[in-house]
């Protein structure tokens, strides 16, 4: 049987801004996602979404708890092994994309590549490859600036995945779009999810979006739980 893609156990997060009010964000969280699983989180604003999708993704570190991915624990590593894993484990999609303004549409999906030691003309060919997977053949040249929102995170998109990621994170990711791009978009990254054969995990307030996934996890008050 496969590892799974992530798996989370009991993981806590406290914040602590003002050294008075302490504020559990996740209480014992666990979680499993398997290879070619698309699973939506849903929440309300300030539940922890992010958080959860930062700890799974190595930005943040929990409290307590264990992180694994593929079958590798890697809640303890140090920087430069987390900052390995993230490079070449994890592509991660922003509902502001974050993209580098000063480069054009191709150059910001061979940005990770580079720094992952892809040769240029590899990661050149490849952030081709996959901009014109998602019908931005004619974008290769512009810059942020002179793309649409919708055409902006399918570009944040290809650059997740541009190196060939076994997890895929999504932090609202349609949540800055119109409905119909929203579903444009959305279809593209499960399409990509399925192909690929990564797991994907995706934070998100649209319950229409949710219902397309393979299963919808909630977090109340600092715990999953499961409807039916």
């Amino acid at each position: 049987m496969d590892e799974p893609i992530l798996k989370l156990q009991e993981i806590t997060k406290t914040y602590n801004p003002d050294k008075l009010n302490e504020v559990c964000v996740l209480k014992g969280v666990s979680l499993t996602l398997k290879k070619g699983e698309i699973v939506g989180l849903l929440a309300p604003s300030g539940a922890g979404k992010s958080t959860l999708i930062f700890i799974s993704g190595l930005i943040e570190s929990p409290d307590e708890g264990v992180i694994s991915i593929a079958g590798t624990h890697v809640h303890k590593v140090d920087d430069q092994e987390r900052t390995k894993i993230r490079r070449q484990d994890i592509g991660i999609v922003y509902q502001f994309h974050h993209l580098l303004p000063e480069f054009s549409a191709v150059e910001n999906v061979m940005v990770p590549q580079l720094a992952n030691g892809v040769v240029w003309e590899e990661a050149q060919a490849r952030a081709q490859a996959l901009l014109a997977s998602v019908a931005l053949h004619d974008r290769y040249n512009h810059k942020p600036s002179e793309l649409s929102g919708g055409e902006q995170q399918r570009v944040s998109l290809c650059r997740s995945l541009a190196n060939s990621p076994k997890l895929l994170l999504a932090d609202e990711p349609t949540g800055n779009l119109d409905s119909k791009t929203s579903q444009h978009v959305f279809e593209l990254l499960l399409e990509k999810v399925k192909i690929l054969g990564m797991g994907a995990l995706v934070a998100t307030h649209n319950e229409h979006l949710s219902k397309q996934m393979d299963r919808v996890i909630y977090l109340e008050n600092g715990k999953l739980i499961n409807r039916e």
